[in-house]
């Protein structure tokens, strides 16, 4: 008995005092109820030895206290250990029934129900399916036989943008939304474009009398008729153009001859116009592609996305803007002519023989060769609709991954548009069967984007884009483009944000059923080099990337790594697609389909999104210290080009600033609770501002609507001030060290705000610099 007594007393009067909590909280967008018991009643002793750290580890060390002192009576041992067992047993069974709340319903809060959706959205964490079920689910429903179906459905030889046929797949794409039990709203926009002379013609007259009357055209060309010496410029691209001016041709008032490839359209004439051409001719040559020689080519040639005649504004139809052009318009002609057509006229060129690796049956010609360009093409309005869907999460309903297709097409467009289309409602349709049927529950919501007028450059997306940015800049976390993802079947590519290339190259590891990984199939060697490329400028990713700041990614089955010789024609069609894919257009797609979906799924899925963070600290290190190496060189050989208080410094310290933010969130991440709710959101949150804080805020999107300083395009990028430092040296007239300085400061202070939203809290920032 008096050993069990001076037990009893060591246990209430012996040892050093501590702090039990017993907490039951929902979780934090749900059932707000709070049980709390605390045995203390020295808050002094609380607040003194029971800090920060101590709470976080009650659980682990925590021990019952009672503050007063309790006689040694049989009568009070007895009366305290009764209390004792009495607390003992509450706790029990509070746990008892939080355990048993957690077995019959995982989520932790009750379910609403909401008026425009059938499906049951909880407000805390959606019970997880497991991964390998989820991707299991997904393979089994997405097959050829059912993308079959849906490719004869989308079917259509007419549905230029704005046209009844694009309206009426809209309308159907509409229909299968609904159908799915989805969400579903429109976009419409009143947009502007250049269709060919509904009267008349272009025409094509050289000095021999030829005259040609190509039927394709590019939207957007100025407009009128020039006279010019032909010359012959390869691809169009700066370098060649240097090359020329090398070769002491003059450029000026020119008509260039200039084969597709290498670069768009659009930026081929804007390199022409920088060197005072006065028109150009753009033609398929027969070592590019095995097209017929009388294949007509479509396009446009606005060195930008949207509608250029509301550059950074959304066009719709009761905005009231003042008359204004994006600075992509061209200031020259601009035509499209048949190879049959440039073969006749390249035949009968004179002047300085090709340079080096341009061909060997060729002359560049002379200022004698004379051609004539008319282009009469007719400025037009047209309506145009987006259409949407959208799968809700189950937690974070307003974070979503939006995957889009264009709906228009020049022609069938069967590549073009058709393939992407129907994968876009089977990935719908997929997923919203999984939601309604088999349990799965994403976190995050999926949108589902139709777009019209893509042929003329991405203009739906972008007026979409322009319309609703503040929403979409902190919402939408990434972008899934499935234009063209089927153009043969030897090759793939992919393009994508640096963001999210450990997150694709995850994706492409994956498996799916008896078939091999991509990886397996397409990395070979070393998988960056073989399948990642840059993203280019007519791809309907890359607004969403430098204009939206949303990490984005485009991707494309293709013939022996070269591109599909049929976009941009009339001749897009099955027969065309089943040729460049052995017949196996469908299983084709269903991969394509299928990696997508991997893609949008992982994103809704996790608790965390997948951003390598570091991939931007590598690519700013590198162009920092380039422009390092390039100061320091004309500092010491020029050093009046320079003022003398322009120091790297600055730029060194906020690159150093973003690499410390980055390895600060990813060491958080490390030490992250993913069932909490609030927290994992927090840090998604800090993860989506780092594309959009490199978007510059000192620049305007109607001068440079591109405005990421790293993957952007303009004077605001770290590629221009290499340039720009290149041109001081150069003593190009263009050159203006007081401008440079400005875009220097500029760029410097876009890197530090990228660092200091990454950091977080105002708290955490770093200002070192």
């Amino acid at each position: 008995m008096d050993q069990a007594r001076s037990t009893i007393s060591k246990i209430f009067n012996g040892e050093p005092h501590s702090y039990t909590r017993f907490n039951l909280t929902q979780n934090m967008e749900g059932d707000n109820s709070h049980v709390e018991m605390k045995l203390s009643s020295d808050i002094d002793e609380e607040a003194g030895g029971n800090g920060v750290g101590g709470h976080l580890n009650h659980a682990a060390s925590s021990k019952p206290y009672i503050s007063q002192k309790l006689g040694r009576t049989p009568k009070n041992l007895c009366f305290t250990a009764a209390a004792v067992f009495l607390i003992f047993i509450i706790g029990f069974l509070i746990g008892y029934a939080v355990s048993q709340k957690k077995e019959q319903a995982p989520v932790c809060a009750a379910s609403v129900s909401t008026a425009d959706t059938t499906y049951t959205h909880e407000t805390g964490a959606a019970p997880l399916m497991d991964w390998d079920d989820v991707k299991r689910l997904f393979v089994q429903k997405l097959t050829p036989a059912q993308l079959e179906k849906t490719f004869s459905d989308f079917s259509k030889d007419d549905h230029r943008a704005g046209s009844p046929g694009d309206e009426e797949l809209g309308n159907k794409v509409m229909d299968y939304f609904n159908l799915f039990g989805m969400t579903t709203w429109t976009d419409e926009h009143f947009i502007k474009v250049h269709d060919p002379p509904a009267s008349g013609f272009n025409r094509i007259l050289f000095k021999d009398g030829t005259e040609e009357r190509p039927k394709g055209f590019l939207s957007y060309s100025a407009t009128g008729s020039v006279t010019g010496g032909a010359l012959y410029a390869h691809y169009g691209q700066e370098s060649e153009f240097r090359l020329l001016l090398d070769k002491n041709i003059n450029i000026s008032g020119r008509v260039l001859l200039i084969r597709t490839g290498k670069i768009s359209f659009a930026e081929k004439v804007a390199n022409a116009a920088k060197m005072n051409a006065s028109a150009v001719l753009i033609y398929p040559d027969s070592a590019d592609t095995s097209i017929d020689e009388n294949t007509e080519l479509y396009g446009h040639v606005h060195l930008g996305t949207g509608d250029p005649y509301t550059p950074g504004f959304p066009s719709f139809n009761h905005t009231q803007f003042p008359p204004v052009q994006s600075s992509g318009l061209p200031s020259i002609l601009a035509q499209t002519i048949t190879r049959a057509m440039a073969t006749k006229i390249l035949g009968k060129l004179g002047g300085q023989n090709l340079p080096q690796g341009w061909g060997a049956s060729k002359k560049l010609g002379d200022e004698g060769d004379s051609i004539i360009v008319q282009v009469n093409n007719v400025l037009a309005e047209k309506k145009i609709h987006n259409v949407f869907g959208v799968i809700k999460g189950f937690v974070d309903s307003d974070r979503y991954v939006v995957i889009g297709a264009q709906r228009d097409a020049w022609g069938p467009g069967f590549a073009a548009s058709t393939v992407g289309t129907s994968v876009l409602v089977e990935l719908a349709r997929s997923i919203s069967d999984m939601v309604k049927n088999d349990g799965f529950k994403p976190r995050r919501s999926i949108v589902f984007a139709s777009w019209s007028a893509g042929e003329y450059g991405s203009v739906g997306a972008t007026e979409w884009q322009e319309g609703y940015l503040s929403s979409l800049s902190m919402k939408a976390f990434s972008y899934i483009n499935l234009d063209g993802i089927v153009a043969g079947r030897n090759g793939f590519k992919v393009a994508a944000s640096p963001l999210m290339y450990s997150f694709i190259e995850n994706a492409l590891k994956e498996g799916y059923g008896k078939d091999s990984s991509l990886y397996s199939l397409y990395g070979k060697k070393d998988w960056e080099l073989d399948l990642m490329e840059p993203m280019k400028l007519d791809d309907a990713a890359y607004p969403f990337l430098v204009f939206s700041g949303i990490p984005s990614v485009s991707f494309r089955f293709t013939y022996s790594n070269s591109d599909y010789h049929y976009f941009r024609t009339i001749q897009d069609t099955r027969q065309k697609l089943n040729a460049a894919t052995s017949n196996q257009v469908a299983e084709v797609a269903v991969t394509a389909g299928r990696f997508a979906g991997h893609i949008a799924l992982r994103q809704v899925h996790d608790h965390l999104l997948q951003m390598d963070l570091m991939r931007y600290n590598k690519i700013i290190r590198t162009q920092v210290a380039k422009i390092n190496g390039k100061v320091k060189e004309i500092k010491r050989m020029q050093p009046q080009l320079l003022p003398s208080a322009l120091t790297v410094q600055w730029l060194i310290s906020a690159s150093g600033s973003y690499s410390r933010a980055a390895r600060s969130l990813e060491s958080d991440i490390q030490n992250s609770d993913l069932e909490d709710i609030q927290m994992c959101r927090l840090i998604n949150d800090r993860i989506m501002t780092v594309e959009k804080n490199f978007l510059s805020p000192y620049i305007s999107p109607r001068e440079s609507p591109f405005r990421h300083i790293l993957l952007g395009s303009g004077p605001h990028t770290l590629k221009a001030l290499a340039d720009h430092l290149d041109a001081l040296k150069t003593d190009d007239p263009e050159a203006d060290a007081d401008l440079f300085r400005s875009q220097f400061a500029m760029t410097t202070w876009t890197i530090q705000g990228c660092a200091n939203s990454l950091a977080g809290n105002i708290w955490s920032l770093d200002n070192e610099i």
